[in-house]
């Protein structure tokens, strides 16, 4: 059975520290065709739409198109700062191999 993804807290308190759901923005987390592996993820701030799934924690909400949901079933949105900077990051397990990017990924 395939899960929607889930959401880490630390993903939500930094969406609350921007002030992304005061502002009626969500965090959209989509998957296109393209990057150096196949697919690619996209992550932006925006508004949610009327098919999204809506992930909501801390007051914040993560947003997931229909299209891009059976790629990200199980898949785990989280946000890690590391020397190279402070993103968000997703550990998806339908990945069979991603770039070294983090951003690009294979089924």
């Amino acid at each position: 059975m395939q899960l929607p993804p889930k959401v880490t807290d630390r993903a939500f308190e930094r969406l609350a520290e921007i002030g992304a759901g005061s502002q009626g923005q969500a965090l959209r987390v989509a998957v296109e065709g393209g990057g150096c592996s196949g697919f690619q993820y996209e992550i932006k701030l925006d508004a949610p739409s009327q098919d999204d799934l809506v992930l909501e924690g801390h007051g914040e909400k993560v947003v997931v198109d229909a299209v891009s949901l059976p790629f990200l079933a199980n898949a785990v949105v989280d946000f890690t700062e590391e020397l190279i900077g402070a993103r968000f990051v997703i550990e998806n397990p339908n990945a069979t191999s991603s770039c070294g990017c983090g951003t690009s990924f294979s089924m």
